[in-house]
């Protein structure tokens, strides 16, 4: 990733237990990279709490929400940063956007995401065909002001787009291609989480309203 990234960036690996293996190998990497800080997650466990741990921490004004699995393409980290500079209060990286890809993971997790995404997109114009994607970059005064509801699974990325389309708020994407994992296991469970994202998936069809100051 540090590699990848051409922008100036601070880059917040965030972890849920002191006792986290992965805490070793991320102090070795502090004395290469003196902009990456580990931080541990107080708010609970699970994915959601992370991502909204993380751009609580942030000092930036632009976060990059990213899965430490080698998924998503570090590369375009700066261009999903310089579109919320530009104005757009989430940029998302569309697997589902001409010439975007996934290759790989569960088949039926694909076609749900495929088609909540597409008709998302279609339906109540949200801006992006790939709302259910992680890799996302948010303004962060944009998030403290709407707030984060999802306390458990990865919903939080649908949840915001569904914010930003109901405030009337700008919504950017480029392609992405998306490779699974090449290793450990995904925590993602269909039977848990799907209720939470059709929440935020019906809620983006409601009315507009406006983002007061």
């Amino acid at each position: 990733m540090f590699e990848a990234v051409d922008i100036e960036a601070e880059v917040l690996v965030v972890y849920d237990e002191a006792e986290d293996t992965t805490i070793p190998a991320l102090i070795k990497l502090q004395h290469e990279f003196k902009n990456l800080r580990p931080v541990q997650n107080t708010y609970g466990r699970g994915p959601a709490n992370a991502i909204r741990y993380g751009i609580d921490q942030a000092k930036a004004k632009v976060a990059v929400v990213t899965m430490a699995d080698g998924c998503d393409d570090a590369s375009q980290i700066a261009i999903l940063t310089r579109l919320v500079e530009r104005g757009v209060v989430v940029a998302c990286a569309s697997r589902y956007a001409k010439t975007g890809q996934q290759v790989g993971g569960p088949f039926w997790k694909g076609v749900m995401s495929k088609v909540a995404g597409l008709s998302l997109y279609y339906g109540a114009r949200v801006g992006t065909r790939d709302a259910t994607n992680s890799f996302k970059a948010y303004s962060t005064d944009f998030v403290r002001r709407v707030g984060i509801e999802s306390d458990k699974g990865f919903e939080i990325g649908i949840e915001l787009v569904a914010k930003a389309r109901r405030f009337r708020q700008p919504i950017a994407e480029i392609p992405t291609i998306w490779l699974d994992r090449s290793f450990g296991v995904s925590n993602f469970k269909i039977a848990t989480w799907l209720p939470r994202y059709l929440k935020w998936y019906c809620y983006a069809f409601g009315t507009k309203k406006v983002l007061s100051r």
